[in-house]
């Protein structure tokens, strides 16, 4: 099919099946009132409920929405990522399917985005009060570390809410990395840019997909890939422990020479026990960037298209298991 929107809504999505009837009641009214043609890219990443079931039953009575499926669950930012580089609107817009971010608010960040002349609109959430205390102290804590770590053109408290040009689209389907983090990405790049608030709302219907160990590893991956702050962090750890050894050498030295009796081997162990672990804990910092070089040496895909319904003649008498085999890295 050949058909070029103006704006692409790229919504990533696992297990949301019952958010999936609130997602469109609420998304398509606001996209038919932007009077411009769009596309909707609901990416089902390997959901296992029926949310594959249920965008095919409102792929029949909406012709812009367009399904894919991914083989096997990938990652809230593959998914992204499989949106962002099957997307062909000149403008592309990004939100999760949970509601959590208003769809209302896509026309007014499209309106920022042409009268501004700018190439990235971000949803910047204003009140966060519909969130966890937790929740909300955990963001906090991360924005604020990304903004140390990466610098201050991270907006504070913008996650994957977002609005791109075609411009900014095809420099980040370009970029070599497999592991992608586009909250720190986007900004890193430089486009010119402005922010849209928004109140953030409770969540429609499901659970959070970000639980505590998945936010500690967005946290990792975002730090690892765009600071090398965990390796100077193990130099100083090697320079700390040199010192150390320097000191207790000057020690023994000095007891030795006094003819002072050594308290043991308790000194001993315990130096040996401290010097132990900061060469372990070194090692497993170097080795992280190691693996990441590993597996960027790899090549391999980070997910894999297995559904289509813009390549499917008939997207109504498909299954969300349909073959259409693609792979990107």
């Amino acid at each position: 099919m050949d058909f070029s929107p103006v704006l692409s809504v790229v919504v990533p999505m696992f297990n949301e099946e019952a958010a999936v009837p609130e997602l469109v009641a609420r998304l398509r009214p606001v996209l038919d009132g932007c009077g411009v043609g769009y596309e909707v890219l609901a990416v089902d990443d390997g959901s296992t409920d029926g949310t594959g079931a249920a965008l095919l039953e409102e792929g029949r009575r909406w012709s812009q929405l367009r399904i894919v499926r991914l083989r096997r669950n990938s990652g809230h930012q593959a998914a992204l990522t499989a949106g962002l580089r099957l997307a062909r609107g000149e403008w592309v817009a990004s939100i999760d399917a949970d509601l959590q971010d208003p769809p209302e608010s896509l026309p007014g960040m499209l309106r920022v985005a042409l009268e501004g002349g700018v190439d990235v609109v971000y949803g910047v959430r204003s009140d966060r009060s519909a969130d966890t205390l937790f929740k909300r102290r955990t963001a906090d804590v991360y924005y604020r570390l990304m903004r140390r770590l990466v610098g201050t053109d991270v907006p504070a408290h913008a996650g994957d809410f977002r609005l791109l040009s075609r411009e900014v689209v095809d420099v980040l389907r370009g970029l070599p990395e497999r592991a992608l983090v586009y909250r720190l990405l986007v900004p890193s790049l430089g486009f010119p840019s402005a922010e849209v608030r928004y109140v953030r709302e409770r969540r429609v219907a499901g659970t959070t997909k970000y639980p505590l160990g998945r936010m500690i590893a967005l946290a990792w991956e975002s730090t690892t890939s765009f600071s090398a702050a965990p390796l100077r962090l193990a130099t100083w750890l090697g320079l700390t422990s040199f010192l150390l050894c320097l000191l207790l050498m000057a020690f023994g030295t000095a007891a030795y020479a006094t003819g002072a009796a050594l308290p043991g081997w308790t000194s001993l162990f315990l130096a040996v026990l401290l010097l132990s672990g900061l060469q372990l804990l070194c090692l497993g910092l170097l080795g992280e960037y190691v693996g990441r070089i590993y597996a960027a040496v790899q090549n391999r895909p980070a997910f894999q298209v297995c559904f289509d319904s813009a390549e499917e003649s008939h997207p109504a008498r498909t299954t969300a298991n349909t073959p259409s085999r693609k792979a990107f890295s």
